[in-house]
């Protein structure tokens, strides 16, 4: 009997890609890695369940070979020969900064070591801090973050790695050039002094007010042309009518089309080695919408940097 493979069926995978995780046997374009840990969260916590959901309702835009044919731009993604694996998870535990992180690092390079991207699922933002780490061998990397909240806190209450402060600690990396980050908007997005530190560094700050009049042009003319890229997007980036499911959403976000249209010209840009996308809490959006949003924002990413690689290599 042919094999139907509906949704609904079998061993759940983030958009029913193979599953693979024995890391040393890796043969894949990107790599999907879960990160369900949530530890870094100082307020509405519950992002640890990301993953999971995210893979579950990815399974419903599952294409396998086939790929994925974008009417407007009358192309198929994700098709043909592309190599894409579900690696499973960072091996974290609860409780446990240190061993958490140096789990999340150890997965991120061995993928990276294999020759895969990393597309990462959080897990709440602070994850970033050892995803960036885990590149320290690539050599000078640009990092975009899409995000409504500048995550350049220093040491609140002496906490370090907390969600708030991954963009600084990146900063303190020195394989970590320059940075962008896109979408910053509302109150509670950092202290001033934070805000100050920042553009001291030299980062590029573009609020979500200024993204609106810039436009995707106006914004992509801002990223500076590097090797190597990291892109970082947290959820609460879209607009709260899109993506209640996180522990910071805003009103005032990006569209799903906006955002999918900036990330589309990062990957024609240049080279993307790794991305993440964070800070999904499910249980706050009982409607299942901001795991949808997670999983095509995902897989239209991993297309258009597959399809570019395609273009440069040829």
């Amino acid at each position: 009997m042919e094999k139907i493979n509906m949704p609904i069926t079998g061993i759940c995978s983030f958009a029913k890609y193979p599953i693979c995780t024995d890391w040393e046997e890796i043969d894949a374009d990107i790599a999907v890695l879960g990160v369900p840990y949530d530890t870094g969260v100082g307020f509405l916590s519950g992002c640890r369940f990301g993953p999971r959901r995210i893979r579950e309702v990815s399974t419903h835009y599952a294409r396998g070979s086939a790929g994925f044919y974008d009417p407007e731009r009358d192309e198929v993604f994700l098709g043909g020969d592309v190599k894409i694996v579900d690696a499973g998870d960072a091996d974290v535990i609860h409780g446990d900064i240190e061993q958490a992180f140096t789990a999340i690092e150890y997965a991120v390079a061995k993928i990276r070591e294999k020759g895969a991207i990393p597309a990462i699922m959080g897990g709440d933002h602070s994850i970033s801090i050892p995803v960036a780490r885990a590149l320290k061998d690539e050599g000078d990397i640009t990092v975009i973050q899409l995000d409504a909240h500048l995550d350049w806190s220093d040491a609140p209450g002496g906490q370090t790695l907390g969600n708030g402060s991954p963009m600084r600690r990146m900063s303190e990396m020195d394989h970590i050039k320059d940075m962008v980050q896109i979408g910053l908007r509302g109150l509670g997005s950092s202290r001033k002094e934070d805000f100050d530190a920042a553009k001291a560094y030299g980062s590029e700050l573009i609020s979500a007010r200024d993204s609106a009049k810039l436009g995707v042009e106006g914004i992509l003319n801002k990223i500076p042309k590097a090797d190597k890229y990291y892109v970082t997007i947290d959820i609460d980036c879209f607009d709260i009518s899109l993506a209640t499911g996180t522990g910071s959403p805003s009103p005032g976000g990006f569209s799903f089309d906006f955002l999918n249209d900036i990330l589309i010209g990062i990957a024609e840009k240049g080279n993307v080695v790794c991305f993440d996308l964070v800070e999904v809490a499910p249980q706050y959006d009982p409607t299942g919408a901001t795991t949808r949003v997670a999983a095509m924002t995902m897989l239209n990413f991993m297309g258009h940097i597959l399809k570019n690689k395609e273009k440069h290599t040829d």
